[in-house]
This record gives C-alpha cells, sequence and structure tokens, in this order.
C-alpha cells in the first residue's frame, strides 16, 4: 500500500509528535506515505461558499498532483486537512462547472476528483483491518481507559465526508479495541472543542473544552484521543488552568491515536515525543507498564 501523504503545516511544526509516530507505525504495517517534494497548505478550513473558487486552488492541485503519481490515494493525518480534501473532491465530482475552472486556473491537467482521499483511521479499518493489527501488537495497552474524541471534522458534512456513522461513530473504538485498551463512552466525543474560536474569543471556547474533560472524567477516562492539532492543542493546553481555579479537576493527557499505536506495536517511545505535551502523558503510560521506568 503506497500513498501520497499530506501532512500539512502543523504536522511539521506544533504536532510532530503526531506526524513522526504515524509514520513509524505506518511503516511497522506495511504502509508507505510518501511526501511530496512540494505541497502547501490546504487551506485549513473548506470555504463556506464556493463562487469564488480561489480557496479551492491548493487542495484541488494537492489532489490533482496525487492522482498523477499514480498511488493508491492521498493519506492525510490531520482532520482539519482531511476534511478540506474530502469536501473538495466532492465538489470536484459533482459540479462540473466549479471543475472547469479550477482545472483552467490550476493549469496542470485534468482531474475529475477520482483520487481516494483516506485518513489513516481509515486505511487501518478498511486496508488493514482492525483484526490483522490486533496481530501486530506487540504491546497491549490492557487497562488503559481511553476516552475517544472525534471532534467535526471527521465526520461532517455526513454526505460529503463519509466517514463514519455521525451520530454513533466507532472507528476509533474499534481501533482501541484491537490494541488491547478500553474504550471509554462519553456524550461529548462529537462536539467541538472550541476550535479557532480559541484564538478570538477564548473564553468561549474554554466553555466547549471544559465539556468535554469533565465529560470524559466523569465516565473515568484516564486519557483522551484525538487526530486533530488543533483539538489537541486546546484540550491539553488548557487543564492547568482549569485545575488552578478547579480543585477537583484532574489534569489527563491528550494523546493522538498514532502515539498508542506506536506503543502498541512496541516502537522506541522516542517517537511519540511525549515531551511536546503539556499533560505528560508518561507517569500513566508508566503506570500501566506501557512505557519502561526511567532507570
Amino acid at each position: 500500500m503506497k500513498y501520497t501523504y499530506f501532512p500539512g503545516c502543523t504536522l511539521h511544526s506544533q504536532a510532530r509528535n503526531f506526524d513522526e509516530s504515524a509514520r513509524a507505525g505506518a511503516a511497522v504495517l506495511g504502509v508507505v506515505m510518501e511526501e511530496p517534494s512540494s505541497w502547501q497548505c490546504c487551506g485549513a478550513v473548506f470555504p463556506l461558499v464556493t463562487d469564488n473558487i480561489m480557496p479551492l486552488a491548493s487542495p484541488f492541485r494537492t489532489l490533482l498532483r496525487a492522482s498523477q503519481k499514480g498511488d493508491d490515494g492521498l493519506i492525510t493525518l490531520c482532520s482539519a486537512c482531511y476534511n478540506v480534501f474530502k469536501r473538495t473532491n466532492y465538489l470536484v465530482s459533482n459540479n462540473v462547472e466549479k471543475r472547469d475552472k479550477l482545472i483552467n486556473f490550476v493549469e496542470e491537467g485534468v482531474y475529475a476528483g477520482d483520487t481516494p482521499v483516506l485518513h489513516l483511521l481509515e486505511v487501518l479499518r478498511d486496508k488493514i483491518g482492525f483484526d490483522q493489527l490486533k496481530e501486530k501488537v506487540q504491546k497491549k495497552l490492557e487497562g488503559l481507559r481511553v476516552a475517544p474524541y472525534y471532534g467535526c471534522l471527521l465526520l461532517r458534512p455526513k454526505e460529503e465526508v463519509a466517514f463514519d456513522d455521525l451520530e454513533d461513530p466507532q472507528v476509533i473504538e474499534n481501533f482501541l479495541i484491537s490494541l488491547g485498551a478500553e474504550p471509554v463512552n462519553y456524550p461529548y466525543k462529537t462536539e467541538c472543542c472550541g476550535a479557532y474560536v480559541s484564538v478570538a474569543s477564548p473564553e468561549h471556547a474554554l466553555k466547549a473544552i471544559k465539556a468535554i474533560l469533565y465529560s470524559a472524567q466523569k465516565n473515568k477516562a484516564e486519557c483522551l484521543v484525538v487526530s486533530c492539532p488543533l483539538c489537541q492543542y486546546n484540550l491539553d493546553d488548557k487543564q492547568q488552568d482549569i485545575a488552578a481555579e478547579d480543585s477537583s479537576f484532574k489534569p489527563i493527557p491528550v494523546l493522538y491515536f498514532t502515539q498508542l499505536l506506536s506503543i502498541a506495536l512496541g516502537l522506541d517511545e522516542k517517537v511519540c515525543h511525549f515531551d511536546r505535551h503539556r499533560v505528560d502523558p508518561l507517569p500513566l503510560l508508566r503506570q500501566k507498564n506501557l512505557i519502561p521506568e526511567v532507570s
């Protein structure tokens, strides 16, 4: 399995722990993720209106170039990038006028929206299979209670993204089960974390962040697992502030699903870069005997 890999801007900076743990885990599973020699930001968000095709030029160009490479598709990790590419593909496939305008504007060839756009979770579920993944596990994550957090962009809009059941997605839960972990069911797993509102109006974003974290804790989660750098930042970065004003709140680690994958596959913890987290995951992972104690 060979895919054109679009890391996006954040995975080469703030979310290097996401990028490196994903590459390491994918390599063990026989998934080749080849980053193009040049690429540009996907735009981060899909435009609310598509009358102006300019915001779509960048994701369209990336999809076109991926189709020319002849790989098995375009693979992403970031939920925001995934959402932009999936929706651009959907638009190009279903709107001939917009497609022709983009082809004429980009001037790099013809593209009709036929390159598969896959999230790594979809590759694990649909191409490798969770039963096969389970057989590759070297270190079961037994006893680890994990709250899966989907957020908004992996699931919405339903018709355009078609990732999983909108109301009750299960791909992360089944992924966790295949690693031996215990998924925690809680009602806020598909609620927004505040996204970019955390920049413009942090007090409003904090309300959303608190609702998610308190719900996960109430249901006895020991950590959260995410697939979005912005979600990871929002949910991880504010916990010390919350704990300072509420002594009953105990900060819990917010991990990328690829970090748990790497641990379960028996890879060196260095690929996970746990030092990049605000809430240190190492005490919990050592308590569960998933990471060796420092000698």
